[in-house]
């Protein structure tokens, strides 16, 4: 019998081979957190108050339509093409502009960076893909500090290729993200916390009823005895019988149990929320806190919203466009909730002073246009404008009122010589 040959691998190398490769496959999963430490972490985006504001931004940017912009000599214009509908419609075979928005405003807010993959058929943007914040990772290229290189699924894409929206850069790595959930740890760790005990205070109150019994009774000595005594005095048949108890033996106190109130949780979750809010830029009262306010909902529109916002047309414009006299914004107009008597009032004004048609100011009512009210006019009796010259109080007056001619008198005839 010969001696086996002993080699690197043995006859269940195959076998821990192939084990290998399933545990890395159930790695890649994207629940494997939950999997592997079960209810003992959670992500701090899964806070709902960070959900709640994080679905604000990601609902206000989507609703805004993406417009296509052309720099002229007389002011930029809006264009309408197929690379236009593509961008603010179909961006993607199965996603709307709302729902791809929505997902990269998103990834934005929770891991600081978002990261699209456009996808061209030949020369024509045929869609854009948003890749799943957990599966993409940043890493720097050590030989030279602008550069750096985006790692997805094993492969590696250049900034140049995707579309890469940061969030608040972080100062050592100017072109990665890094969002708002890093200063926001000891927060959401506090409304968990609290949001804990209210729970177990919910689902397992404290009772409300002391029974003071005379100790030396034998009953009162064993746990089958008092259970006997609860059973024999207490429990009733019928909800609302009265309980008939010895007076000698028996002494009821009503207590009041510990409640939310008593242990400031209520304020301590108002705080928490503030805060979180705060962090965000968000108004209190969008996430329960407060009363509405206008003008904090104005403000946090044009400041904090559209900066969001502002990154995304950038970053678009760079990458997506060749040309230099096109760029991307995004309509701001569609989030200010303009009340009816403002749109008539300011496009009553616009419209007396020939800044705008009839018909626009009926596209901003919401009114299909009118073939009559195409012409601009202009004035007080409004006259189109090509015919403001022709008005006669510029031409010295009516006919009554222009001057006799010097050689005729007052009642027609020649003049005296």
């Amino acid at each position: 019998m010969s001696k086996r040959k002993h080699t690197r691998y043995g006859r269940d190398a195959p076998a821990a081979a192939a084990g290998m490769k399933r545990s890395w496959v159930a790695l890649s999963d994207p629940n494997v957190f939950s999997v592997l430490l079960a209810d003992g972490y959670r992500p701090l985006c899964e806070c709902p108050e960070v959900q709640m504001c994080i679905g604000i931004y990601a609902d206000l940017i989507s609703a805004m339509p993406i417009h296509l912009m052309r720099n002229t000599e007389k002011g930029d214009i809006r264009v309408r093409d197929e690379l236009a509908r593509k961008l603010d419609i179909t961006p993607a075979r199965h996603l709307t502009r709302a729902t791809l928005m929505h997902a990269v405003v998103s990834g934005m807010l929770e891991t600081g960076n978002q990261v699209t993959v456009p996808v061209y058929h030949g020369e024509y943007l045929d869609r854009l893909i948003p890749l799943p914040p957990q599966e993409v990772a940043f890493r720097a290229d050590p030989s030279n500090a602008e550069d750096y290189v985006i790692t997805w699924r094993g492969k590696e894409l250049l900034p140049d290729e995707v579309l890469h929206f940061p969030l608040n850069p972080d100062p050592n790595r100017p072109w990665q993200g890094r969002g708002f959930l890093f200063a926001a740890r000891d927060i959401v760790r506090s409304l968990r916390q609290a949001n804990a005990t209210r729970q177990k205070l919910q689902e397992s109150p404290a009772p409300s009823l002391v029974v003071k019994v005379d100790g030396l009774t034998e009953e009162f000595a064993s746990a089958s005895g008092r259970r006997q005594l609860r059973e024999q005095y207490l429990d009733a048949n019928e909800n609302g019988e009265p309980w008939f108890i010895p007076a000698e033996a028996f002494s009821l106190e009503q207590v009041k149990p510990l409640s939310i109130q008593d242990l400031a949780i209520k304020d301590n979750l108002e705080l928490d929320k503030r805060a979180i809010a705060a962090l965000f830029g968000v108004p209190a009262f969008l996430v329960g806190i407060g009363e509405f306010r206008q003008d904090e909902y104005q403000h946090f529109l044009s400041t904090r919203v559209m900066a969001v916002a502002r990154v995304i047309e950038q970053v678009m414009t760079r990458t997506l466009l060749w040309s230099p006299d096109l760029y991307v914004r995004m309509n701001a107009r569609s989030l200010f909730n303009y009340s009816l008597q403002d749109l008539i009032s300011v496009g009553k004004e616009m419209v007396d002073r020939a800044a705008m048609r009839r018909n626009e100011w009926r596209d901003w009512m919401g009114m299909p246009p009118d073939p009559a009210m195409d012409e601009m006019y202009l004035l007080e009796n409004y006259l189109p404008v090509n015919k403001l010259a022709d008005q006669k109080k510029l031409e010295g007056g009516d006919d009554h009122e222009k001057p006799a001619p010097a050689d005729q008198d007052d009642h027609g005839g020649a003049a005296d010589p």
